[in-house]
């Protein structure tokens, strides 16, 4: 199970961040004499371990609120548990979701076409940009952080100058730009929401994903180039984004079958939008074809030492 990782870098009192990997998104449970809260809630098979870690955190008192940076999968897959256990919690989500989690839209919501699972959830208020939430006896800051996700929020404490930053910062780049590979803008958004990072000078991140981190100009500019190379070949930026959601799987799976994993491709319309993007004109698009092309995909995943594939199997590595 994970547990509270030790921060390589200071934390604001009141602030333990438990880092889950890459099928889970990190969890910071921030906590005062008020209340008790939880920002992302991890991928919903990880409920159990989300539930465990809570409880271990807080022995004697319920958790209060939680607050979702933005709702993909690995950031809010805990939300429904955590709402059955805690039957008073408040749950935050960012407004431009709003509407689609209150109809519980999964096309709109992205599940369905990403292949990911699910369990429904409500929420009781919305975190409106330019908004202010007390956590941990501090006062943090809500900002749009459109690019990854376009209704994504982040989180900045400005005394301690600590940024809960989501996916839209990483210590080595950024989550992929779903706009983009459906026809919206994307890039230009991630680029003004770097732009608004370093404007905040934080000191200290909490990403979605790995390990608390200071360095932010250097971050920045690893985005910064990443992005740089998404905008000049985009075919890049596709064939990584393809390479995330078979990892993803893979990671949910443990192991798996080529003929399962190709079935799951075949039924993930936004693996079949990919490979259309990524063919060549000439390309008939074919069953063959896009069977060929996850071939392809997971081959780059096998070269990279992020999964082994046998006669039989395909696993995670």
């Amino acid at each position: 199970m994970a547990s509270p990782t030790p921060p390589t870098h200071a934390l604001p009192p009141g602030v333990t961040v438990f880092e889950r990997g890459w099928l889970s998104s990190n969890n910071v449970l921030l906590v005062d004499g008020e209340r008790a809260a939880l920002v992302d809630t991890g991928y919903c098979t990880h409920a159990e371990q989300t539930l465990a870690l809570v409880a271990k955190a807080l022995p004697d008192r319920p958790l209060d609120l939680v607050l979702n940076t933005h709702l993909h999968s690995d950031h809010c897959g805990g939300n429904a548990a955590l709402q059955s256990h805690y039957p008073e919690l408040v749950t935050a989500i960012p407004p431009g979701s709003a509407q689609a989690v209150a109809d519980w839209d999964e096309d709109k919501l992205g599940y369905r076409a990403l292949g990911q699972s699910m369990v429904s959830y409500i929420f009781h208020k919305v975190l409106h940009p330019g908004s202010t939430e007390r956590l941990a006896g501090l006062t943090w800051e809500i900002h749009a952080a459109p690019g990854h996700d376009p209704h994504a929020v982040l989180l900045f404490e400005p005394a301690s100058r600590t940024l809960i930053s989501g996916d839209a910062l990483w210590q080595n780049g950024f989550g992929v730009v779903f706009p983009e590979l459906e026809g919206e803008i994307g890039y230009a958004e991630v680029s003004d929401t770097l732009d608004l990072i370093e404007h905040l000078r934080p000191t200290t991140v909490i990403p979605g994903h790995g390990a608390v981190f200071a360095g932010v100009p250097q971050a920045l500019a690893v985005a910064r180039q990443r992005l740089e190379g998404f905008v000049a070949q985009p075919e890049r930026h596709t064939r990584h984004a393809a390479k995330v959601l078979l990892k993803y799987k893979l990671l949910e799976l443990g192991r798996t079958t080529p003929d399962a994993l190709l079935a799951w491709a075949c039924a993930t319309p936004m693996l079949t939008l990919l490979h259309r993007q990524s063919a060549a004109p000439a390309t008939t698009h074919s069953a063959a074809d896009f069977a060929a092309w996850v071939d392809g995909v997971v081959a780059d995943l096998v070269r990279a030492g992020a999964a082994v594939h046998t006669e039989t199997e395909i696993f995670n590595a």
